[in-house]
C-alpha cells in the first residue's frame, strides 16, 4: 500500500480535478472533453453544491477524487449524501487510494450529520462492489432504481 493523502479539493485544485472527472467520464465510455469537465465540476466547486475529496500521492500528485452531492431522505427526515464520482487513476490502483477516499467520504458525511451514503454502481463494476461491501455497504435488494431521461 502507497502512502496517499486525502484532504478537500478547493478551486486551486480544478485543473486536477477535471483532469480525474475526464478519466471518469472516459472510464463510464463518454468521450474525452477537459473543457466540460472543468466547466462542470468548476460550478459544483463555486455553487457549494458538492464535496470533492482529492487523494494525492507521496509526491502531491493528483491521483483520486470521490464526489459527494448533499441531499436528503424523507423518511429518515435527515440528511444524506449520494456519492456519485469515484475515480482513481489506473497507475495509482490496487494502493489503497479508493479505500481511503470511500473511508474520507464516509467520515465527511458522519461528521455533517448525515443519516447514511448512498452510492450506486454499474453491474459489471465488480472490483467497484467488492470494495463497497468490504467497507459494510449494503446492496439494496428492495428497491429498484429508475431514470427519466429529459
Amino acid at each position: 500500500m502507497t502512502t496517499v493523502t486525502i484532504r478537500r479539493a478547493t478551486l486551486a485544485d480544478l485543473p486536477a480535478v477535471a483532469r480525474l472527472f475526464n478519466g471518469y467520464r472516459q472510464f463510464y465510455l463518454q468521450g474525452s472533453d477537459l473543457a466540460l469537465c472543468e466547466r462542470f465540476i468548476g460550478e459544483r466547486m463555486r455553487n457549494g453544491e458538492s464535496v470533492i475529496l482529492l487523494a494525492e500521492d507521496a509526491g502531491g500528485e493528483a491521483v483520486g477524487f470521490t464526489q459527494l452531492y448533499p441531499t436528503f431522505c424523507s423518511v429518515a427526515a435527515q440528511p444524506i449524501f449520494v456519492l456519485y464520482d469515484l475515480f482513481v487513476t489506473p497507475h495509482a490502483r490496487k494502493t489503497g487510494a479508493g479505500r481511503a477516499l470511500m473511508n474520507a467520504a464516509r467520515d465527511h458525511a458522519k461528521a455533517s450529520g448525515a443519516a447514511r451514503v448512498d452510492l450506486s454502481t454499474a453491474r459489471d463494476n465488480f472490483i467497484g462492489q467488492s470494495l463497497y461491501e468490504s467497507l459494510g455497504y449494503e446492496r439494496d435488494n428492495v428497491y429498484y432504481v429508475y431514470n427519466l431521461t429529459l
